[in-house]
């Protein structure tokens, strides 16, 4: 094989070998440089992600397969990873001025979202058990240490502390489920599995299961939700914008995946499981919230929440739900970036703050980031025309096809009730008594809120491209 070949055929994989080979480069760059090498690491970290986003899109379109299938690249991959790096790039670009200020400007933050990054496209395009379980970890392993990143914090260590019990606990969930479903099946590819499932058996039930426990945990849905708030809390406020943005699509997809390609032939089963957790997540998510007072709080019950509406795609079991939770993904990462971009501008001269009533009156100290914000809020409660509202009706119009009207109406009503909340944080900015002004916005953060703004507000102009796209991601599923 001369070297032409072998690059083309490692073409597919070739995104997470550059975040791999670049995350060891930037470690050596920064260890041999020292602290003061931290800017130029995050900006050739951006570079990195940009360059790899640019070749996930560069591969052929079709299906390719690399290590037996192992690993798959298809139309569906393709878009999750695309979205993944856009939300890890987005979160080291936002990190800077917040890691300056707190001086916390260490090298290695980037190089930690390198790799989680390069796990999440292998667990993205994971083809069987054993490399979607590597995936994870590698993923996951990363996200404990940048939990605990402000080594100096009790919250951060105590927030690092939780995730990683707990996730090592959902590890181990998961990995009983993969040896039920390999002991039951005789395969650990998602392809074989779905040929010797047939029409399931006890056995093979207890191992999706105990599968889908754990990837409840990696995506925050109820019952295995407990870490997300003291964990978005605790950890620095950059560290929980990543978490709120690119391993939930992570998340999702291996969710995705794992249900449709591995287990259509015990479709009715699984999606009882799915349609009791986005119930669960959905309604907890609403009335949680309600009483928090601290918005990286409010933010973890949000998203929650949203991981429940997400799901109600994937209840239906159909290419539209697929499409649907593809779409909501999409959206639901555009507005908590914007949302993240103004709670890490929420400084003020003696430092940071976190609580709702910080931005009471922001309307009049800082007009911009106050409509923009108030319309992030508007979307992420649903309401029409902004990206928000599109998101829901995609997935509950797949619902809705599909027969589940309960599901449907439940979510429906769990929306209005978190509405409440979101509109209350609007009420606060513009009919509260002003709180003393937070400092200029950074640029960075400028930049992420102009973006995620305009792309909400102005989605239902010309919704098309994500559609398609998203439509396109399904169909390669089934």
């Amino acid at each position: 094989m001369n070297s032409t070949t072998a690059i083309s055929t490692l073409l597919p994989i070739l995104p997470e070998i550059m975040l791999v080979v670049g995350a060891m480069a930037l470690l050596m760059f920064g260890a041999y440089a020292g602290e003061r090498s931290s800017g130029a690491t995050n900006v050739l970290a951006v570079l990195l992600l940009a360059a790899a986003a640019v070749v996930v899109i560069a591969v052929p379109k079709g299906r390719h397969e690399l290590f037996g299938g192992s690993f798959v690249l298809d139309d569906f991959a393709r878009f999750l990873k695309v979205l993944a790096l856009i939300g890890s790039a987005a979160a080291i670009v936002m990190a800077r001025d917040y890691l300056k200020s707190v001086n916390q400007q260490k090298f290695e933050f980037p190089v930690l979202i390198l790799l989680s990054t390069a796990g999440m496209g292998m667990l993205i395009s994971a083809g069987d058990l054993i490399a979607l379980y590597l995936g994870l970890e590698l993923m996951s392993l990363a996200l404990y240490v940048i939990a605990a990143f402000n080594r100096d914090s009790v919250r951060a260590s105590e927030a690092g502390l939780k995730y990683f019990v707990l996730g090592a606990l959902s590890s181990g969930m998961l990995l009983y489920g993969s040896s039920l479903v390999y002991g039951f099946t005789g395969t650990v590819n998602f392809a074989g599995i779905a040929k010797a499932a047939g029409e399931g058996g006890i056995g093979l039930i207890f191992g999706i299961v105990f599968l889908f426990a754990g990837f409840c945990f990696k995506v925050s849905a109820v019952p295995f939700h407990m870490w997300t708030p003291d964990v978005y809390e605790g950890a620095p406020t950059p560290v929980t914008a990543f978490f709120a943005s690119a391993p939930k699509v992570a998340g999702m997809a291996m969710f995705v995946r794992v249900a449709v390609d591995a287990f259509p032939t015990v479709a009715v089963q699984w999606q009882q499981i799915i349609v009791f957790v986005a119930l669960a997540s959905m309604v907890l998510g609403a009335f949680a919230a309600i009483g928090q007072t601290n918005i990286k709080r409010l933010l973890a019950y949000s998203s929650i929440g949203h991981m429940g509406f997400a799901l109600v795609g994937l209840a239906a079991g159909t290419a539209e739900g697929v499409q649907g939770v593809l779409v909501y993904m999409a959206i639901y990462m555009s507005m908590t970036l914007g949302t993240f971009a103004c709670v890490l501008s929420m400084r003020r001269t003696e430092g940071y703050v976190e609580n709702i009533s910080d931005l009471a009156g922001l309307s009049r100290t800082n007009p911009t980031m106050a409509f923009f914000l108030a319309m992030l809020m508007f979307s992420l409660a649903g309401i029409p025309p902004l990206a928000g509202f599109f998101g829901k009706f995609y997935v509950f119009i797949a619902a809705i096809k599909a027969g589940m009207y309960t599901l449907a109406v439940i979510g429906v009503l769990a929306s209005v009730v978190g509405a409440y909340y979101y509109l209350l944080i609007v009420k606060i900015m513009y009919f509260d008594e002003p709180a003393p002004a937070f400092r200029p916005m950074p640029t960075e953060q400028k930049a992420v809120l102009a973006l995620s703004g305009l792309f909400n507000l102005l989605f239902f102009v010309y919704p098309a491209p994500l559609l398609a796209a998203a439509t396109l991601a399904a169909k390669s599923l089934f």
